[in-house]
């Protein structure tokens, strides 16, 4: 992280620089036990939502997780998981490596159940935060009307500000990439595409189509902005989107959609509407790293 370039963070509203510190980093991603030391403590609080189902030697409880976050549960030599079973006194069963299916939970005490329970959602949860995004929820507004305004545009400011620090043909969006993009996502396995794939159909029948009264919505791109408090550091540039009839539906929508989706898990929920725009230049397009 660049002093000049800090990490903006949204806390009740209000935008705050999240300033570097020096802080201690781990060799080994698989060090989880250290993770799970520190916060152990603050998922003590036991929880009514999960499903706790009385068996004849206890209770037992299922979470349902990618293959590919098992690890992260089991920890360096299985330290993570003995950690829990002991300090809850549960017996927790995990999936061999690369076969889908549910970790299972079982203890004589309920309340040692919810709390393994609780404990594995945090780790999960952190874990899955840290994965790279793997696919994103947009809109495509690629159609040739504007893919030709925007090429013409490209035109423009490349005859007008080539010799400008930092602008070349590099840093423009491919017109066919053109989107409005409402959120991204980690999904980490076949079952969570495919219930993001229920989900959006869920989201149509249940609001989209009520919103757009079952017909395409009509917007216009008018103008530009860019991604940054300080206009001589600027990375990204975007075109400002909104509905020709004047009306909010778009940004109705696209809310509802993040709303539905954030309240899934699926997308971390950071903001809690979306910002209307479509890139047109990023310089984490520029093939060459250098030419700055």
């Amino acid at each position: 992280m660049e002093v000049l370039r800090p990490q903006l963070v949204r806390i009740g509203g209000r935008i705050y620089r999240k300033n570097p510190i020096q802080e201690q980093t781990y060799q080994h991603e698989e060090d989880d036990e250290d993770f799970y030391q520190g916060f152990v403590e603050c998922a003590e609080e036991p929880c009514d939502a999960y499903e706790v189902v009385p068996t004849q030697q206890g209770f037992r409880c299922t979470v349902k997780a990618p293959s590919l976050l098992y690890k992260h549960i089991v920890g360096k030599r299985g330290d993570t998981r003995k950690k829990l079973e002991v300090e809850t006194k549960t017996s927790i069963s995990i999936p061999k490596p690369g076969q889908e299916g549910e970790i299972v939970i079982t203890g004589q005490h309920r309340s040692g159940v919810i709390s393994a329970r609780t404990r594995i959602d945090v780790l999960l949860l952190t874990f899955r935060r840290k994965q790279p995004f793997t696919h994103f929820l947009a809109f495509f507004l690629n159609e040739v009307e504007v893919q030709e305004r925007f090429l013409k545009f490209q035109e423009e400011v490349l005859e007008k500000c080539s010799m400008d620090h930092g602008v070349d043909s590099t840093i423009f969006q491919n017109p066919k990439k053109l989107h409005l993009t409402i959120g991204m996502l980690v999904l980490l396995s076949e079952q969570e595409i495919q219930q993001t794939c229920e989900m959006l159909q869920q989201c149509k029948e249940e609001f989209i189509d009520g919103i757009s009264g079952g017909k395409p919505l009509e917007v216009e791109m008018a103008g530009i902005e860019y991604m940054n408090d300080d206009p001589g550091m600027v990375d990204v540039l975007y075109a400002k989107v909104h509905m020709k009839d004047g009306s909010n539906r778009l940004q109705e929508l696209v809310d509802r959609v993040l709303e539905r989706f954030q309240a899934s898990g699926l997308i971390v929920k950071e903001w809690n509407s979306v910002k209307l725009h479509a890139t047109v230049m990023n310089t984490l397009f520029r093939k060459d790293p250098n030419a700055v």
